[in-house]
């Protein structure tokens, strides 16, 4: 655990914005992304803007509006102090790829330095209602084996308002006159978010702020195991669920498909857990990706379901176990896996089942424009159709 845990009132800190650059004192002021803060950090940072003037402003500026317009209902001051300081920087939609079998559909967007990062929109079981998959990093660093993003290796950290600005790009192609809107939040997408945890939490509290008003209970952050960060999150953040993508219950196994579990030990990972589901009294999601010969083997499923036993016993609740079939992350012979057949994984789910622990099959829809679980690459062509088109969702 890193020192700054045990600081009293951590999770409470006011963001103050850095108005000139921290190495040259005579340079001028840095601007303030204004999809990146708070009406409250709005006007802590500039005390010219009254509370009520920050609200107006940010909430225009969420949604798409122009707050520099007389009749905003922004008085002119505070009009004036937000131009000289703040500004609206955007991503650059680079492609939009549809799915054809489902209502899941992907950007592939390009930052100012020229990255790319891909952001998803996901249907929800309520027309009308979907929830968006954000990316927290240009690439990652864990090298998952069975995740295209891992391939890539990790290129930098997003900033705040570039997680946030997926959101806003992705609203807009809803259409409001339909019912449509953002209802929840994944941080599953490129990028381990709690190797980016600064960012990616004060994003979370500018998604749940009054401007856009995400219920903070829709949103899920997914790690692939980073106990420190596990912790941070049931303090700071205690109505946010978490999503642990475990690999394997058998610690040997998961550590070929998950280096991460050399620095960080499955029971390690497992005791962060326990601790945040009796902090924020939430269950987890634990997440296993089936790979054919690999770990979906008999072995691998009494171990899963022996490690949700004790969580129960140990957290007071037990955890939501999540099924993924695997899609493909590379072409032909390039691709390290198999997906597991349907008959398979049907075994698996039973094996659990027979100890008294049940689990859900995700459907993971958008495989044919590698908008899949796992799939994440900043592609821009689209794939030919191939794994995820079977996939169904059973409970």
């Amino acid at each position: 655990m890193d020192d700054s845990d045990s600081r009293p009132g951590y999770g409470r800190r006011m963001l103050r914005l850095p108005l000139s650059g921290p190495d040259d004192p005579g340079a001028a002021p840095a601007r303030i992304a204004l999809q990146g803060i708070t009406p409250e950090d709005l006007a802590a940072t500039v005390p010219e803007i009254p509370l009520a003037d920050a609200r107006r402003i940010i909430s225009t500026v969420q949604h798409g509006g122009d707050f520099r317009l007389p009749r905003s209902g922004v008085s002119r001051v505070a009009r004036q102090a937000v131009c000289e300081r703040g500004h609206v920087p955007t991503l650059t939609v680079v492609d939009r790829q549809q799915s054809s079998f489902d209502a899941f559909s992907k950007l592939v967007l390009r930052t100012a330095d020229g990255r790319m990062i891909e952001s998803v929109r996901i249907p929800l079981e309520r027309p009308g209602r979907f929830s968006v998959c954000v990316s927290s990093q240009v690439g990652c660093a864990l090298a998952c084996s069975f995740c295209a993003t891992g391939r890539l290796g990790l290129g930098r950290n997003l900033e705040t308002w570039e997680i946030v600005e997926q959101v806003r790009l992705m609203r807009a192609t809803l259409d409001p006159a339909r019912g449509q809107r953002v209802h929840g939040l994944v941080f599953q997408g490129m990028g381990e978010p709690l190797s980016n945890l600064e960012r990616v939490f004060a994003a979370v509290r500018v998604l749940t702020s009054s401007a856009l008003g995400i219920d903070a209970r829709k949103i899920t952050i997914s790690t692939a195991g980073l106990p420190s960060g596990i912790r941070r999150l049931a303090r700071e953040l205690p109505r946010v669920r978490l999503a642990w993508s475990i690999g394997s219950a058998l610690p040997g196994a998961r550590e070929q498909l998950m280096p991460i579990d050399r620095a960080h030990p499955l029971e390690e990972c497992y005791a962060a857990c326990v601790e945040h589901s009796r902090l924020t009294r939430l269950a987890p999601l634990w997440a296993v990706t089936l790979l054919a010969g690999v770990n979906d083997g008999e072995a691998h499923a009494r171990a899963l379901a022996a490690l949700a036993q004790r969580f129960t016993a140990d957290a007071g609740r037990p955890p939501r176990i999540s099924i993924i079939p695997y899609n493909d992350i590379a072409e032909g012979e390039s691709n390290p896996f198999q997906r597991s057949s349907d008959e398979q994984q049907a075994r698996f789910r039973q094996w659990m089942h027979d100890t008294g622990v049940y689990t859900h099959r995700r459907y993971s829809g958008g495989g044919e424009v590698a908008a899949a679980c796992g799939q994440l690459a900043a592609t821009q062509t689209p794939r030919a159709a191939s794994a995820g088109l079977s996939n169904a969702s059973d409970h």
